[in-house]
């Protein structure tokens, strides 16, 4: 599937220079379909939901379907095996442990002249978390259920909301509602895709309208996100998954192949790099790339995947490879190299960084705990992982005495007039009077 190519030739940095300057784009169709499916939610509501949902998930579906029920709920833990709620339990428990450190703290200061500022940290009201179906439901998303509920129940949000599309029957798959149960989230309604996100930015008569919209999607969910940013708040705007693995001579070839194709069978646009020092990688994983693939289910895929975005760049050494990953600022960045706590300084930009041949990134999408809803299309340049910080807001804290008043009093009306704000230096005159 992949050629090594080498960073020294012409071919080599034209796709680096590619892989950094790409971005996420979509068409104009399809934004004209999504403005289309937003205005029909916000002023149909309901009656909208239930169209979509007919037309492309369920064609039996009813209003009164739109709520999951508790009897539904209920049902859903005896068509799931124990393993799995085990399974399930760990990751929550291991989820929990590491947000829990990221809570930030509301704080106060005072000045000798009396004047008190500080920050006051709140959770918004609500929280709407978007859960993909997965092949009409045969695949259910759990993990990104835990990855988007816990922060959120963490900073202390008093209404945590579900969305996930129903399959053909209108149910929706048992584990993803027990994932969601024991996540301690009862609130699901069935609707899917960008009506979804419509639903829980304005509202409708069954589905309350939420202050801030996370969780992964299709390019219908990430457009009306993009659309509605600022009406609510949103994570982020994602782009197709991606790793980049940094490999030297001590790396196994079937341990990078095997993560290259870990993101590569996520979607036909996932982005799987390679960067190695080591000649025997350059050679060996074409050849375990092409092993592995018989034996995947989503092998056409990951396929495509690799025709299009993937790339095995030879360099000289790992200063190279850490400075190309870090114009690529990647989403999942692994470092399977002899020393790579020795590397890690070099490295500025990636969503999430993963240490050594034991750590691959599968790890980091269902157990060890940090987020797996990262960054994706360089945008770890400037932004971070979901986190409890997402579903917060920082409130400034003012409050003066006399005699700070006092003193600050002339360098504000100074300010005020320079900028011709006679009314702000005014408010502050009649004050001094």
């Amino acid at each position: 599937m992949l050629k090594p190519v080498s960073y020294n030739t012409a071919e080599g940095k034209n796709r680096v220079d590619s892989l950094a300057s790409r971005r996420f784009e979509i068409s104009l169709q399809h934004e004209g379909e999504v403005r289309e499916i937003l205005k029909q939610v916000r002023d149909k509501g309901d009656q909208a939901l239930v169209q979509y949902t007919r037309q492309y998930d369920a064609p039996d579906f009813e209003v009164k379907n739109l709520a999951v029920s508790e009897q539904e709920l209920k049902a859903a833990y005896s068509k799931v095996n124990n393993n799995f709620l085990l399974s399930i339990k760990k990751a929550i428990s291991h989820i929990e442990e590491f947000h829990i450190h990221q809570r930030p703290k509301s704080w106060i200061m005072t000045r000798e002249d009396g004047s008190v500022l500080g920050q006051m940290i709140r959770p918004v009201d609500a929280a709407g978390l978007y859960a993909p179906g997965g092949k009409g439901g045969e695949t259910p998303l759990v993990s990104s259920v835990l990855m988007n509920s816990i922060p959120a129940k963490i900073a202390g949000v008093k209404r945590i909301v579900i969305t996930t599309p129903p399959d053909k029957y209108g149910a929706i798959n048992p584990y993803l509602l027990v994932a969601a149960s024991e996540a301690g989230v009862s609130e699901i309604y069935k609707t899917g895709s960008a009506w979804a996100i419509g639903a829980l930015a304005f509202g409708t008569e069954t589905v309350p309208s939420v202050d801030v919209i996370v969780g992964p999607g299709n390019v219908y969910v990430t457009l009306a996100k993009k659309m509605l940013a600022g009406f609510v708040g949103i994570d982020m705007v994602a782009g197709p998954s991606e790793v980049l693995v940094i490999a030297d001579e001590s790396a196994q070839s079937e341990f990078v192949a095997a993560d290259l194709l870990s993101q590569a069978e996520h979607d036909p646009m996932a982005t799987s790099i390679l960067i190695t020092t080591s000649t025997r990688l350059s050679e060996e994983v074409p050849a375990e790339l092409d092993g592995q693939l018989e034996k995947l289910a989503r092998r056409e895929i990951a396929i495509e995947a690799l025709k299009t975005n993937g790339l095995l760049l030879k360099v000289d050494d790992l200063e190279t490879a850490t400075g190309i990953a870090n114009r690529i600022g990647p989403e999942h960045l692994e470092l399977l190299v002899s020393d790579p706590w020795g590397l890690l300084p070099k490295i500025r930009h990636a969503g999430a960084i993963f240490m050594g041949n034991v750590t691959p990134e599968p790890i980091g999408d269902y157990i060890a705990g940090p987020n797996h809803v990262l960054p994706t299309m360089g945008t770890a340049r400037f932004s971070s992982a979901l986190g409890v910080e997402t579903f917060m807001k920082h409130s400034s804290l003012i409050s003066y005495s006399r005699e700070a008043f006092q003193r600050d009093a002339d360098d504000v009306i100074r300010l005020a007039e320079i900028e011709g704000l006679t009314a702000h230096a005014e408010s502050i005159r009649m004050r001094q009077r």
